[in-house]
């Protein structure tokens, strides 16, 4: 028996975000970033933030008498990135959001895709939840950053 889902979770997101047509020109990344590379000009992180080095966050209570099984409620960091290599803040602000719409959107149930919000199974429900903007103007242009989390609740 699995003692939390966070592995699962995380590789379950991975698997609906890294596919993802609207996606297509964004690099997807596993955990931390393995360089800044300026010339890559949209970046996804999936467990992992600047300025934390904490993947997930998890938190488990007894789901039922007897103690057999658990409910876990975790939380999954994630980064968005984007630059324009000019100053054109308003462009990278909007785009980065226009970036956070399309995980959002992977999460949440359709008719094709009815098991997005339970990650293919992995958990119960997933949703997106707290987000926090960065821009700033450096010398490689202007770029917009938002650290958001994907909560779960999980039964194991």
């Amino acid at each position: 028996m699995a003692t939390s889902a966070v592995p699962a979770a995380i590789t379950a997101l991975l698997g609906l975000l890294v596919p993802a047509p609207a996606l297509a020109e964004v690099r997807v990344i596993d955990g931390p970033p393995p360089s800044t590379n300026f010339s890559e000009p949209d970046r996804l992180y999936v467990g992992w933030a600047p300025g934390t080095e904490v993947a997930a966050e998890i938190r488990q209570e007894f789901a039922v008498a007897g103690a057999r099984r658990r409910n876990e409620d975790a939380t999954i960091s994630c980064y968005l990135e984007t630059r324009d290599g000019g100053t054109d803040m308003a462009w990278c602000r909007n785009r980065v959001f226009e970036l956070l719409a399309v995980v959002e959107n992977v999460l949440r149930a359709t008719d094709a895709a009815p098991a997005a919000p339970s990650l293919g199974g992995a958990v119960l429900w997933s949703e997106l939840t707290a987000g926090s903007l960065i821009q700033e103007q450096g010398p490689n242009g202007a770029y917009a950053g938002l650290g958001f989390t994907v909560a779960y609740r999980a039964r194991i």
